[in-house]
């Protein structure tokens, strides 16, 4: 298999603190990864690293085969898919949500950046009618609610046909139903046999969607464990990386949950 993006002796240091260090980490092509840990672990760092938004203190980043530092990642950020609030925030909050999916073809924030023809236009409509909010075209972003907003702002990402895809907590913030929805709409979307690796960061086992193939669990900004996700994502593993008693389950569709171990004679 063929490497999306891969990083060799990686740390990224604030203010003489490290906050990141990976020793060695690889996306192949096909895989669908979830980064798991406890607040600060370092999750959303190693994202930003892997979708090119952040530049390392130290260590070799590849990203689509080539070296970090020997081209213009601007020209290939629109590859690097990322959904995250930082970019969400963005995002003025009188675009209309085809327009939002839209600008996704090249990364921009505004669509006057650039000249979109019919195809582009036809292709956001069809994204958005994918995703299950094509009668949310017209509507402004900022009256959506927070999980058709998720659910427009994933199509910004899928419309450009990621080589890669980086999703920062995309459930986070969603009332139950809104969260099951966005799941099932990744999870078919997996279930297509799309090509594109996947990186989904988060904090919850339960906002996993079905069809990830390896986990990866952080802690005090290292891997703590990598590998394929059942694996992983162990009653033993996951405890030891957050620091609490847990019992992981494996669910008949795919999915995972999470539960103190205390709680279990309740």
């Amino acid at each position: 298999m063929d490497a999306i993006a891969s990083l060799r002796g990686v740390e990224v240091v604030r203010q003489e603190r490290t906050i990141l260090a990976i020793n060695e980490f690889t996306v192949q092509s096909h895989e669908r990864w979830a980064l798991l840990g406890p607040n600060g672990s370092g999750k959303s760092t190693l994202l930003a690293v892997l979708s090119g938004r952040l530049w390392p203190t130290r260590g070799e980043v590849t990203l689509l085969g080539q070296r970090v530092g020997t081209f213009d990642l601007r020209t290939q950020r629109a590859r690097l898919g990322l959904l995250s609030a930082t970019l969400t925030r963005q995002l003025r909050p009188a675009l209309r949500a085809h327009d939002v999916v839209l600008t996704g073809i090249d990364g921009a924030l505004e669509p006057w950046w650039r000249e979109y023809d019919e195809s582009d236009h036809r292709r956001a409509d069809e994204v958005l009618v994918e995703l299950g909010v094509g009668h949310l075209a017209e509507q402004f972003l900022g009256v959506l609610s927070e999980g058709e907003r998720a659910r427009v702002l994933l199509g910004r990402v899928l419309i450009a046909q990621p080589a890669l895809i980086c999703l920062d907590e995309p459930a986070a913030g969603l009332d139950l139903g809104a969260r099951e929805q966005l799941l099932e709409r990744l999870g078919a979307l997996f279930d297509q046999g799309r090509a594109e690796p996947v990186v989904l960061v988060t904090h919850h086992l339960e906002e996993l969607p079905r069809g990830l193939t390896h986990g990866a669990l952080l802690r005090d900004g290292g891997i703590v464990a990598q590998g394929p996700i059942d694996e992983v994502l162990t009653t033993s593993l996951v405890s030891s990386a957050f620091d609490v008693a847990v019992e992981v389950v494996r669910h008949d569709d795919g999915r995972f949950s999470a539960r103190s171990r205390a709680d279990r004679s309740r």
